[in-house]
């Protein structure tokens, strides 16, 4: 046994080559040539995409990658890498690749998007070539809530990312998702599939206001509203090419965007209303019922002096370019408008709050800049403490005689702290009682939260606006700063009685968020809108006189007769308000008859802005009344338009009737 082990291991070492160094050197070097090639570390540059500041973040993921060769090390870290970028990347990317190599110099990279991305902020990310060596072929993903009907789905129609178990069943066979041509992957392509910036945009709304009968429910009972944020954000999304979200449509705020000429209180009363009794552009069997309040004109000469808190949102979420940037801008404008005497504090928060410029007047107005262009997007949304820091800045700055102001800029994504409109509501109403007022401007799409900023608005007696351009801004923060600011009454409530002997039906068109049960309308401890100087503010209802072929109520067996039928009363208007600082309020109320009041430009122009926002939440009530009668009559009642708002809404109706089609 011995000697046979002896035997064979003489045969091996005979068999056995001697060490050839030149060989070993040559083997060497073409080893190096195919793990270069297969690396993709020939010494030619590589193209490659960066569209942002962000994009150097991948950096480091890409190099360290780049250095592993082993397989599954490779895709261990892919996956990491894969996971970290979800955080950060503004939307889907798919990642497909295929082990057939390719050479360097044929690779492809094409991209196809689902939505616009601001340059700034978008990622452009690639699977290094150590983890694929052939074309990378990226493209967007859409989550399964909103995917189209699939036909004839396949094998590939999963789509597995390399050790996320993450799986998307989105894939047609077709190639096709939502519209955007795909690339179907085989079943032996892996996927690297990253989340998408989701849309979390909250509006305050509620359905329409119902048709009353007025035998049943003859009174109607509501706040008034002055702010115009609802059409800055129908335009913001038309101007997109989109039509806006239902719920993003209040009919009074954006009657109440345009100022109309109505006339001026003659007394010591802040303001007058004028009412018109016209028939109706989209239903010949009714009228509409036209109420028309106009502010009295301020007196800026002797306004006193102004300290205003910028409370400014600079959490990630505002860096877009429509966002914190707008903001600045936005400011710039506001600061013009300034006295020497007043003064301007600077708050921020993101993760929390700070101060970041002390009460200063406006007359260093290079100091106040220079503090608005160091602000920079970054981090979570504490809202809770900016508001919190904001009022105790706004009460160190009080003085007898002046008016102080804490308005507030962000896109209402509050994630800190108090989050809930309903919390939000009872922290600004036991500050506005100080007589510290908050104003909120909202910008920016995507996130917007619509209903926390109505409610921080409307509890801190201050007008709620959105900023989507610089002349929005300078409409609201210019044009009409005094309004803003300085408001002539308090707890504005409207109260219309209709006469069930005249008028079978009835509508109040918008104000669906403002609507007030009938015992309010006496109770002073009940908050309601304001109004500032020079602002007006319209109220329209639709009304079905008895006898009409338009009543869309039949007649109840048992119903009781109307006691009112000797009067050609329609119905009874009453108003109560508060001047300012005032407990007790006081009553204003006049006869509604009919056919009363002129059909005045403002009023048909007033009437095309509520069809135009009934059309876009639907149009229930108006038959077959369409846009195309709505530019009509626009253009007919558009009259000299100074500012162009009224010819820009013309414009948004010609939109919304291409995207409606």
């Amino acid at each position: 046994m011995t000697d046979d082990l002896e035997d064979f291991k003489t045969l091996i070492n005979a068999a056995t080559p001697a060490p050839d160094a030149q060989r070993r050197v040559e083997n060497l070097q073409q080893a190096q040539k195919s793990f270069a090639r297969t690396q993709g570390l020939q010494s030619g540059a590589r193209p490659t995409v960066k569209r942002g500041p962000i994009a150097r973040l991948t950096e480091g993921a890409k190099s360290m990658l780049n250095v592993l060769t082993h397989r599954g090390a490779l895709t261990a870290t892919t996956a990491i890498a894969a996971v970290a970028l979800v955080a950060i990347l503004p939307q889907t990317r798919v990642y497909m690749s295929s082990p057939s190599p390719l050479p360097n110099d044929e690779r492809v990279e094409s991209r196809t998007k689902t939505e616009e991305a601001d340059q700034d902020s978008e990622l452009s990310f690639a699977v290094p070539d150590s983890a694929v060596s052939e074309p990378v072929v990226e493209a967007p993903v859409v989550m399964e809530d909103s995917i189209a009907p699939r036909s004839r789905p396949n094998a590939s129609s999963k789509i597995q990312t390399g050790g996320l178990g993450v799986t998307n069943e989105s894939y047609s066979s077709s190639g096709l998702i939502g519209g955007s041509q795909l690339l179907v992957p085989s079943p032996d392509q892996r996927v690297v599939v990253l989340a998408p910036e989701q849309n979390t945009e909250d509006f305050a709304n509620a359905d329409t206001n119902p048709l009353k009968v007025t035998a049943e429910d003859p009174v109607s009972t509501f706040s008034i509203d002055v702010d115009t944020s609802s059409y800055s954000i129908v335009r913001s999304s038309l101007m997109r090419g989109q039509l806006p979200p239902k719920d993003a449509v209040r009919v009074e705020e954006m009657v109440n965007y345009f100022p109309y000429s109505y006339p001026a209180p003659e007394s010591d009363v802040p303001f007058r209303p004028s009412i018109s009794v016209t028939p109706t552009p989209w239903n010949e069997g009714t009228q509409l019922v036209h109420i028309g309040i106009q502010g009295a004109l301020p007196q800026i000469e002797d306004r006193p002096p102004l300290n205003l808190v910028f409370l400014i949102d600079t959490s990630g979420s505002m860096q877009n370019t429509d966002k914190l940037p707008l903001l600045k801008q936005s400011f710039r404008l506001m600061l013009s408008e300034l006295r020497p005497e007043d003064q301007v504090s600077i708050v921020t928060y993101a993760g929390g709050a700070g101060q970041v410029l002390e009460p200063t007047t406006a007359s260093e107005r290079s100091k106040i800049l220079n503090a608005l262009d160091q602000l920079e997007a970054g981090g979570s949304t504490a809202g809770q403490a900016g508001l919190q820091q904001a009022y105790q800045v706004a009460e160190s700055m009080v003085e007898d005689g002046e008016v102080t102001r804490v308005i507030l800029a962000t896109d209402g994504d509050f994630n800190v702290g108090l989050s809930d409109p309903d919390a939000l509501k009872v922290f600004i109403a036991q500050k506005r009682d100080s007589g510290t007022f908050l104003s909120v401007l909202g910008f920016g799409r995507g996130n917007l939260d619509d209903a926390t900023m109505q409610a921080l608005a409307q509890n801190g007696n201050g007008q709620a606006a959105y900023i989507d351009t610089l002349s929005e801004a300078r409409k609201v923060l210019v044009d009409q700063l005094t309004g803003v600011l300085f408001p002539i009454a308090n707890d504005v409530k409207i109260q219309v009685e209709f006469n069930p002997a005249q008028i079978a039906e009835y509508r109040l068109i918008g104000y669906e968020t403002r609507a007030l049960k009938r015992e309010d309308f006496a109770n002073d401890k009940v908050d309601a809108g304001d109004i500032g100087a020079g602002h007006t503010v319209t109220a329209i209802y639709e009304v079905t006189p008895v006898g009409s072929d338009a009543i869309r109520n039949g007649p109840l067996r048992y119903a009781e007769q109307a006691v009112s039928e000797g009067s050609d009363e329609i119905g009874f208007f009453k108003l109560r308000y508060k001047t300012p600082g005032a407990a007790e309020s006081q009553l204003i109320q006049h006869p509604i008859l009919p056919g009363q009041g002129a059909v005045t430009e403002d009023v048909e122009f007033s009437y095309v802005i509520a069809g135009f926002g009934q059309l876009l939440r639907g149009g229930e009530y108006l038959g077959s009344w369409s846009y195309a009668d709505a530019i009509a009559l626009a253009n007919e009642a558009k009259g000299e338009d100074p500012f162009g708002y009224r010819a820009e809404a013309i414009t948004l109706m010609r939109l919304a009737q291409t995207l409606s089609q």
